[in-house]
C-alpha cells in the first residue's frame, strides 16, 4: 500500500460519521436509542435533509436520460407533462451531447463550457474563455488535479486556511506535499490578515518550504464568513508579490445571506479590476464552483467546474493531459452545470416556478441559520459568529475540564469526545473542530443548518436538553 494513504484524514466522513451509519442501521432493525432518526448535520448534503430539487432541472435532466419521449409522436402527451422551456433546453442538451451515455470531451462538452462562460462573462463583466474552462465531477475533482500538479516533492507548499474544509489537508497528505496553514480570526468574523499571510510564507520559506500556491475557501468553510471586496483585492495584490498560484474554492458563492452587507466579489472580478495592471497580467488564479452547494444540492451528481486565469499554455496543456486521463466527467453533472449556470431567463415558461422555488429554499436557509446561530448563543459556553455565508455554523464550545480528562481517556480530543456525546444522545451528527484544525486549547464544532425548517424547533431543543445535560454531568 501507499504509505502516503495512511496520513489521509477526512473527518466530514470519519468515525462519527461511521458511528452514525451504524445507529441508522440499528434503528432499522428496532434497536432502542432515545431519538428515533438520525439527523446528518456533519455534511453539506442538502438533499439528504429533504430540501426538494429544482422542479426545471430535474425536468430536463429526465428527457435527456430517456430521449424517446421528445420524438414527435409523444409530444402531445409530454407537452402536458413538461413545460416548453424543459422540452425545448433538453433538445439543445442533446443536440450537442448526443446520448448521455457516450463519453464526452475530456475537458467537458464545449457547448456547456461555453454556458459556463456566458454564465461567467454576466457574473464578472469580463469575457471568459470556454477553452480555458474545465468541467469536472464536482469542485472536489478540480481541486485534487491542482494540488497535485502543485506537488513536485515534500517540500512543496501549499498555504490553507484554519479551520480549513479538510479535503485539502488529506489531499495534501496523499500527494506528499506540506501544508503551510495560516489562522483565520475567530474574534474578527473569521477575518483573513494579509500580514499573516506574509509572516506565515516568510518563515516557511525560511524553513525551506518550496511554498507555491495560496488556498482561499470563500464563503468559508467551515466558518461560514464572506470577504469583503477590499480583503478580496489585498489577496491578489498578495499572491502577486509572494509569487503564488491563487486556488479560490468558490462554491457558496450564492449562500450569501447578507447581501446588502457583504456581497460576494469573485477572485476573477476583482482580478480583472486590480488597478495594478502587473497584477492584472500575472496572478494565476483558478477558481471552482459546483452544483452540489446552493440552491441546487444536487450533491450526488457530481458536477462543476474550474476556470484558469493567466495560466500558461503548457500548463493547460498538462491540465487537459490529466482531465483525458479519467476519459470525461460524467454527463449528468455536465447537465446540471448547463442548467445551474443558465437557469429559466424571465419570460420563459419554467421562470416564475423558478425563481419561487430558488427563493423558497433560500429565505429558509437564512432564517434557519439565524434560529441555529441564536440557540448555539444561548448555550453556557458557547459562542457563535453569524453564518454571512455557506451552509455551516462552527460554534467554539468551553468544555469543563473533566471532559476534556474524559476525552484523554477515551483517546479522543475534547471536541470529538463532545460530539460523540451527542450524536449518542441525539442522533445528531456534527464534525467536531479538532477535525478542521483550531488555534491550540480551543474546541468548535461545525453543525449545517439543513434540517427541515418544519422540524427544526425540536432539532434545536434538542440540542439544548443534551448540552446542558453533557455540562451537568461533567461539572469540576
Amino acid at each position: 500500500m501507499n504509505p502516503l494513504i495512511k496520513n489521509v484524514e477526512y473527518a466530514v466522513r470519519g468515525r462519527l460519521a461511521i458511528r452514525a451509519e451504524e445507529i441508522r442501521a440499528g434503528l432499522e432493525k428496532g434497536d432502542k436509542f432515545p431519538f428515533d432518526t438520525v439527523v446528518n448535520c456533519n455534511i453539506g448534503n442538502p438533499q439528504q435533509l429533504n430540501q426538494a430539487p429544482i422542479t426545471f432541472f430535474r425536468q430536463v435532466a429526465s428527457l435527456c436520460d430517456n430521449p424517446d419521449l421528445l420524438q414527435e409522436k409523444n409530444l402531445p402527451i409530454v407537452s402536458q407533462l413538461y413545460p416548453a422551456d424543459a422540452i425545448e433546453r433538453a433538445r439543445t442538451l442533446l443536440h450537442s451531447i448526443g446520448s448521455v451515455g457516450a463519453y464526452s470531451h475530456s475537458q467537458g462538452v464545449p457547448s456547456i463550457r461555453q454556458t459556463v462562460a456566458n454564465f461567467l462573462q454576466e457574473r464578472d463583466e469580463q469575457a471568459a474563455n470556454p477553452n480555458h474552462i474545465f468541467l469536472t465531477q464536482g469542485a472536489s475533482s478540480g481541486v485534487q488535479t491542482l494540488l497535485s500538479m502543485l506537488t513536485e516533492n515534500s517540500n512543496s507548499g501549499i498555504m490553507i486556511p484554519i479551520p480549513q474544509y479538510p479535503l485539502y489537508s488529506a489531499s495534501l497528505a496523499l500527494y506528499g506535499s506540506t501544508p503551510v496553514p495560516y489562522y483565520l480570526d475567530e474574534s474578527t468574523g473569521w477575518s483573513l490578515d494579509t500580514d499573516q499571510l506574509t509572516q506565515v510564507v516568510t518563515n516557511a520559506r525560511k524553513q525551506g518550504t518550496d511554498v507555491r500556491a495560496l488556498v482561499i475557501i470563500n464563503p468559508g468553510n467551515p466558518t461560514g464568513q464572506c470577504l469583503s471586496a477590499e480583503n478580496v483585492r489585498d489577496i491578489i495584490t498578495f499572491c502577486r508579490e509572494q509569487k503564488l498560484v491563487l486556488l479560490a474554492d468558490e462554491v457558496y458563492q450564492t449562500n450569501i445571506y447578507e447581501p446588502e452587507q457583504r456581497p460576494f466579489v469573485s477572485f476573477k472580478k476583482a482580478l480583472v479590476e486590480h488597478p495594478d495592471a502587473d497584477v492584472r497580467e500575472n496572478v494565476e488564479l483558478v477558481s471552482f464552483h459546483s452544483i452540489s452547494k446552493g440552491m441546487i444540492g444536487e450533491c450526488g451528481r457530481r458536477g462543476g467546474y474550474f476556470e484558469c486565469v493567466n495560466i500558461d499554455d503548457e500548463i493547460l496543456e498538462q491540465i487537459y493531459k490529466m482531465a483525458s486521463v479519467s476519459l470525461c466527467p460524467n454527463l449528468h453533472g455536465q447537465i446540471l452545470v448547463d442548467l445551474m449556470c443558465n437557469p429559466p431567463r424571465a419570460g420563459d415558461a419554467s421562470y416564475e416556478s423558478y425563481t419561487g422555488e430558488i427563493k423558497g429554499i433560500y429565505e429558509s436557509l437564512r432564517r434557519r441559520s439565524k434560529k441555529l446561530e441564536d440557540v448555539f448563543n444561548q448555550m453556557e459556553g458557547v459562542s457563535c459568529k453569524p453564518a454571512e455565508g455557506a451552509m455551516y455554523l462552527f460554534p467554539s464550545v468551553t468544555l469543563p475540564q473533566k471532559a476534556v480528562q474524559k476525552a484523554k481517556e477515551h483517546g479522543l480530543e475534547p471536541d470529538a469526545y463532545y460530539s460523540h456525546a451527542m450524536l449518542e444522545a441525539t442522533g445528531v451528527c456534527v464534525v467536531p473542530g479538532s477535525g478542521f484544525g483550531q488555534k491550540e486549547n480551543t474546541w468548535h464544532f461545525r453543525s449545517t443548518f439543513l434540517p427541515e425548517e418544519r422540524l427544526f424547533d425540536q432539532f434545536c431543543s434538542n440540542l439544548q436538553t443534551f448540552h446542558a445535560q453533557f455540562l451537568k454531568d461533567h461539572r469540576d
